[in-house]
């Protein structure tokens, strides 16, 4: 050993493991994008795809305002656009190789050497442009272009010197994707065996290990209003990849259900009362554009988060929303006043109200009244067990098979409760506190590598009833006629 002489200096690890960023309240939508619009209309099927702008969104899923047919489009546009809140990941289960329709020899005016393809869906790669009478297929980047115009419909220009040459009239053949053959069943997904892909819903399980964010609320825009698309999401949200939990946004139908008194019933009948989801109605305006109530909800939501570094402590009720009103299915435009909208409220549902703003009007999970426990109640209380718990995941992950010492407890312990005055000093919740108990953790279970901890979190409730009693003093006026005080 050397002789030491003087002072050194030593560094042992830090002992308390700062939390790691947890973008666990990331959007994900699943639905139909316009995929032959998108740079690769091959490669953006059943498998997640995370977007961080507008911009990057209809790169790569393609945008169009066909809401209707392209469900995806309206939450791409409430959340990057309209909040202008992202990460977003969407799940498009469009299949350009099953979701078709074949156009063969279909007639092509050429004029002043440019054409345009009159059909919606086009795949551009499967265009071939014959002569008039079909003995001269023509190529390509040889003989014309095509691209997307304004109007997303296929451009042909006539290339100098190609073999088109002046004629006025040919024959294209293509492929065309059809959204109305994309089914309930295609959403629901699944897992195939025979190919070990995942599909539809199924996928949530692949966003954390493929692309390193964790689900924080699903929405399914034009699919979610459907029960048995919904107990699936339901399903899916709970326990994600063994570990992560969720919620969901999920729309009551405004085609059948017109009068707000009719929302309960069929929300009860269609069991839509799970604590892990929010139930809303009717549908929502900005403007011209008509959006699931579920897409503007989850958009506000996230910019909620945004000014709550993440945390979603606070509930979403009576914070405004831009947007023009709200509407049925067929566009008949819907008003509550707030005695109409408490009713729904009072019943697990969440609208909107027009009350100095537009506002987002609910604090209650679809599992109210059936439940008061206050954690599967309230909305907020709900997300923020969510986050905490997924937070405890993604920041310990790295302690699993670690030696199971007291350095490894306190470390932990220590860190939590750190985390918890940090988060009680911000305002998010009024206190919390990890414990690791010896009565929860016998001996066996040690012996055999299990370790458990108990953290109580306390959440913050909304003030959702403000009283203010009034009472006639008559002493006020008397004194006044009098000189009194």
């Amino acid at each position: 050993m050397a002789y030491e002489h003087g002072i050194n200096i030593r560094e042992n690890q830090t002992s308390v493991t700062p939390p790691v960023q947890n973008i666990g309240g990331v959007l994900v939508v699943a639905g139909v994008a316009p995929i032959h619009l998108a740079a690769d209309p091959y490669a953006v099927t059943n498998v997640p795809i995370l977007a961080n702008t507008f911009g990057e969104a209809e790169s790569k899923l393609g945008y169009s305002e066909n809401y209707s047919k392209y469900t995806i489009c309206e939450a791409m546009y409430a959340a990057l656009q309209f909040a202008s809140v992202g990460p977003v990941v969407f799940i498009n289960v469009l299949d350009p190789t099953v979701h078709k329709t074949a156009v063969t020899d279909a007639a092509l005016v050429i004029s002043k050497g440019a054409a345009v393809i009159n059909d919606e869906g086009v795949l551009l790669s499967t265009v071939k442009i014959k002569s008039s009478d079909g003995t001269k297929t023509f190529v390509k980047d040889v003989d014309y272009t095509i691209s997307f115009n304004a109007a997303d419909k296929p451009a042909i220009t006539v290339l100098t010197g190609g073999t088109i040459g002046s004629a006025s009239a040919a024959k294209v053949t293509y492929d065309k994707v059809d959204a109305t053959k994309v089914t309930k069943a295609d959403i629901i997904g699944g897992y195939d065996n025979a190919s070990g892909k995942y599909k539809g819903l199924e996928l949530l399980q692949q966003v954390y290990p493929r692309l390193g964010v964790i689900p924080g609320l699903l929405i399914a825009p034009g699919f979610s209003q459907y029960p048995d698309v919904y107990a699936v999401m339901v399903a899916k949200v709970q326990k994600i990849n063994g570990s992560f939990n969720a919620d969901i946004a999920a729309d009551v139908d405004s085609t059948t259900v017109a009068k707000y008194e009719d929302v309960p019933t069929w929300k009860n009948d269609n069991g839509y009362t799970n604590s892990r989801s929010v139930a809303l109605w009717p549908k929502v305006k900005v403007g011209t554009k008509v959006f699931h109530a579920s897409s503007i909800y989850a958009a506000s939501l996230k910019a909620l988060d945004a000014t709550t570094e993440d945390v979603p402590a606070k509930s979403p009720s009576n914070k405004t929303v831009a947007i023009s009103g709200t509407c049925l299915a067929n566009g008949t435009e819907v008003y509550l006043d707030p005695v109409q909208a408490n009713y729904l409220n009072g019943q697990g549902i969440v609208t909107f109200i027009n009350w100095g703003g537009w506002r987002v009007w609910g604090n209650n999970t679809a599992a109210y009244p059936g439940t008061t426990d206050p954690k599967d109640r309230y909305i907020n209380l709900r997300r923020v067990m969510n986050w905490w718990g997924n937070s405890f995941v993604v920041t310990f992950w790295n302690d699993v098979d670690d030696l199971t010492s007291t350095r490894l407890i306190e470390s932990i312990v220590d860190s939590e409760n750190i985390r918890a005055n940090g988060l009680v000093a911000a305002g998010y919740i009024a206190g919390a506190s990890i414990e690791f108990r010896e009565e929860d953790n016998p001996q066996n279970d040690i012996l055999n590598g299990k370790i458990q901890f108990l953290t109580k979190i306390g959440g913050y409730t909304p003030a959702e009833q403000i009283v203010n009693t009034l009472e006639f003093d008559p002493t006020f006026m008397v004194n006044s006629l009098f000189g009194g005080a």
